[in-house]
Formats: structure tokens, C-alpha cells, sequence
């Protein structure tokens, strides 16, 4: 619930949108926040400010609410739905997908990659068994090395292989694939990684937005996950 009234908070936003058009900041969205007075300027690389009604004062950081005793993460869930919608929104024929049969199927996982980075190649190992406990992996490119880089070219060329899960299979294991070139949405992928706040890989979003930085062994990854290890 905001400090005033429907009429006049819509005049306040009137009022803060007008002020910071004179700003260099690359708004994208002006909102009233979870804080009483303060509002959310949603910036177009993913940051979010809070900024007070005449746009002077600005504040960086997460937004922690106590709730039945607790303390919510209130900025992590929003960045987790809107991981979730950028995700969702994504053409699963762009992904390289491993999956258990449709019958077996509880959760999918959506990983960004990279073929030279070792955790990645760890969690590739543990695939077989992330299937068996009913987990889809579905890979999205992230060369850590860049655009310009070795790396991206041998995830391009993974994901322009006629067998793009083998392809990406024996490159991680170490072994040199055919050097390719075709459409592919690998620049698109690590763009959307940067969006959604990857800094490293690899990086795993849960179906419901969340983040998971970093490699976990298949059971561990499941318990996470709220599922039983022992099907």
C-alpha cells in the first residue's frame, strides 16, 4: 500500500516520469515499489533502482520484507519471475535437450553452458542420472570467453552439428568436433545470459525462475529440487 491515495500517486508518477527524462539512465519502466514512498525504475540491462517521489535519491540493492516472522527476499522473487517469463518465452527447438521419456518426466532444468568450462563437463557426467530421476537438462549457450572467442566458435559448431546432443557430448568430454557455421542462437543465448544475471557457469534456472549458480552432483541437484533420490 503506497503513502497516498489512487489519484494522487498517479500524479506522482506523472510527476518522477516527467523529471528523469533529463536523466542519462536507460529507463525501461517506472513503478510504485513494495516500500512505502520509494519507487522501481526497471533500467534496460536488468538493474532496478529505488529512487524517492522527486527522483534525487537513488538506492541499489535487494529489498528484504519480514513476513510471518521471517525475512522475504522480495527483489529475488521478482527477478525470479521475470527469469522465469524470459525463459518461458524461449523456442525449446534452440536448445539442445536431454530428457527422460515423457512418462518418467517430474521437472526440466535449463542450463547455460559452456564446452570448456570444467564444472560444465562435471554436470554433463551427472546427465544420465539427472534423467533417471526424472529430470530434463536443457542447454542454452554461454561461451564464458565471450563473443569474439575459441569457445564460441566450438559451441557454434556443437549446436550446427547434424547431432547437436552427441556433438556437444564428445566436445565436452575433451575430443574435437567438426568445425561448422549455421543460424544458431548462441549470440542470443549469452545475451539472455547476462540478462538474467549469469556471471558464470554453469548456471541453472528451476522451472520456477529461480537461479542456481554453479554445478551440484545429480542427487543434490534433485534434493534441491524437492524430488526423491532413491527412484
Amino acid at each position: 500500500m503506497s503513502l497516498w491515495g489512487v489519484s494522487s500517486q498517479a500524479d506522482v508518477l506523472e510527476t518522477l516520469q516527467a523529471q528523469l527524462k533529463t536523466s542519462n539512465l536507460p529507463i525501461e519502466s517506472i513503478a510504485d515499489s513494495e516500500v512505502p514512498g520509494l519507487f522501481s525504475l526497471k533500467l534496460s540491462d536488468g538493474t532496478t533502482l529505488l529512487t524517492d517521489a522527486t527522483g534525487t535519491y537513488f538506492i541499489q540493492g535487494d529489498i528484504y520484507q519480514k513476513t510471518n516472522g521471517r525475512m522475504v527476499n522480495l527483489s529475488e522473487q521478482e527477478r525470479s519471475d521475470s527469469r522465469k517469463a524470459l525463459i518461458d518465452g524461449l523456442d525449446e527447438a534452440q536448445m539442445v535437450v536431454f530428457a527422460p521419456p515423457a512418462a518418467k518426466l517430474k521437472t526440466t532444468i535449463t542450463v547455460f553452458t559452456d564446452i570448456d568450462c570444467g564444472y560444465c563437463r562435471k554436470l554433463h557426467q551427472e546427465v544420465p542420472e539427472l534423467n533417471r530421476l526424472g529430470i530434463a537438462v536443457r542447454y542454452l549457450a554461454y561461451p564464458r570467453a565471450g563473443i569474439d572467442s575459441a569457445s564460441f566458435d566450438k559451441i557454434v559448431s556443437a549446436w550446427c552439428a547434424p547431432d547437436q546432443k552427441k556433438a556437444l557430448t564428445v566436445a565436452k568430454a575433451g575430443e574435437p568436433i567438426p568445425s561448422r557455421t549455421c543460424d544458431n542462437p548462441v549470440k542470443m543465448h549469452f545475451e539472455l545470459g547476462e540478462l538474467v544475471g549469469v556471471t558464470g557457469t554453469p548456471s541453472i534456472v528451476f522451472e520456477d525462475g529461480r537461479l542456481l549458480p554453479g554445478y551440484l552432483p545429480a542427487a543434490r541437484l534433485a534434493a534441491q529440487l524437492g524430488l526423491p533420490t532413491d527412484s
